[in-house]
């Protein structure tokens, strides 16, 4: 390498400077090979792309029909959940089945509809709750959040987005001793594969979270992880909107999206209500939409809605009323996250197809759960309802990068469930480095 340098007639010492400093100069030969990159969709998901995309040198384009975070990411359960990510599809859900298919307060509900997609979604989530299947998915959820914690805290040093960011831990709480005792087997496959967590008392949970104090008698213990977070994604969504707006990224708002040109046995352009957009490589992250769209492109994803709700509250400002520390209440199946001087409680998971309808009765669950647990949180007058739609896969695995059955300029980041805003980050990365022997 060094004679080669010396053609040029550079130093032996220029040379060995020159040639170690060519890994730090990775990024800019990477600008050369940059490419035009269209995303499909302003979520968190998408949003985290296009921010991970451009800093690589790509130019990149951004549609949706709405608004940034207008869909699953507006409303969500706020918490960062990097270490605590237990799969919905988990061996505990077929004694929970009966419930399921006929209480109408279960907080996870099946309605069947005459959908053959929910059908082959529910057989196969069902086929995937044995406990083989909950430790590899848990096994690489939690690789893909570490990835992802750090793409977050990456992209905070680059934006530093206003949007009320917590690091104050998360309680898990479980009202029985059996159920506790099932967390355990949970907490020690996490903590093999390098979480921090620990079971701590009632008393303890008091300790961390004073607003529980109240609450200590309704419970037998809770999974306690401190290196939690919460922020708003929605708020999350704006800044990045606006940061990458002012870096040139495109943003095509308002607009549907129709299909696909194709050419060569790839695709050329997405045509959309506003035009075709052409681009050289296109990523899907359309959430629950991407099942339509994928089958357009001979793929299928099997992504299906698992319909959420949450409400957000202004808190009582007063010491040991509202929480500070994020907070599960598993028997419930509702989460609660404090967004500066708000409250996110959101919860439940419903297989009910693409319904956006809030039917008040799982409005008032939530405000239930609020006044049992977090008593003097807040007074409960303002809302502020949403409903989401999850996109979820059977096993709990966001689908990314290529698939054998689609152009192979067509990458999907999808899927994500509930930990879409938790995953976000790390799956941009991945679709990042799935690009780059494209433009090598």
């Amino acid at each position: 390498m060094a004679m080669g340098y010396r053609a040029f007639g550079i130093s032996g010492l220029a040379c060995a400077r020159l040639h170690s400093a060519l890994p730090s100069l990775a990024p800019l030969f990477r600008k050369v090979a940059s490419m035009h990159v269209c995303v499909l969709g302003a979520g968190i998901v998408g949003l985290a792309t296009a921010w991970q995309l451009e800093r690589l040198g790509h130019q990149v384009t951004v549609i949706d029909r709405a608004a940034p975070g207008a869909g699953a990411s507006g409303g969500n359960g706020a918490q960062l959940s990097y270490s605590y990510v237990q799969p919905l599809a988990d061996p505990s859900i077929w004694k929970q089945l009966p419930k399921l298919l006929l209480s109408p307060s279960s907080p996870l509900k099946l309605r069947p509809q005459l959908d053959p997609l929910q059908w082959r979604w529910g057989l196969a989530f069902l086929a995937a709750c044995n406990a083989q299947t909950s430790r590899d998915t848990t096994a690489q959820l939690l690789a893909l959040a570490a990835l992802s914690r750090s793409g977050f805290e990456a992209m905070q040093a680059d934006v530093a987005p206003d949007c009320d960011f917590s690091a104050t831990g998360k309680l898990v709480l479980y009202a029985s001793p059996e159920s506790l005792e099932g967390a355990r087997a949970q907490l020690e496959l996490q903590r093999a594969m390098g979480s921090e967590q620990r079971i701590v008392s009632p008393d303890e949970c008091a300790a961390i979270e004073p607003a529980l104090a109240g609450y200590r008698g309704q419970m037998a213990g809770a999974v306690y992880t401190p290196s939690e977070c919460a922020a708003d994604c929605l708020k999350v969504c704006a800044e990045l909107m606006r940061v990458l707006s002012g870096r040139g990224v495109r943003f095509l708002l308002g607009a549907d999206v129709h299909g696909f040109a194709r050419s060569d046995g790839r695709v050329a352009a997405v045509k959309t209500s506003d035009g075709d957009v052409e681009a050289d490589a296109f990523v899907m992250a359309l959430g629950s939409a991407s099942h339509k769209l994928g089958r357009a492109l001979g793929a299928y994803l099997p992504v299906y809605p698992l319909k959420g709700y949450s409400i957000t509250v202004d808190v009582d400002p007063s010491p040991g009323a509202a929480p500070s520390v994020n907070v599960t209440d598993s028997a419930r199946k509702v989460v609660f996250a404090r967004i500066g001087s708000r409250l996110r409680v959101a919860g439940m998971a419903e297989l009910v197809g693409h319904d956006a309808s809030i039917p008040a009765t799982r409005i008032e669950t939530l405000a239930a759960a609020t006044r049992a647990v977090f008593p003097h949180a807040s007074p409960l007058e303002e809302l502020h309802p949403w409903t989401g739609m999850r996109p979820a896969t059977p096993k709990g695995l966001p689908i990314i990068g290529r698939l054998p059955s689609a152009p192979s300029n067509m990458l999907f980041n999808t899927g994500h469930g509930a930990l879409g805003f938790t995953l976000a980050f790390g799956s941009a990365r991945r679709i990042a480095d799935a690009l780059e022997p494209a433009a090598a």
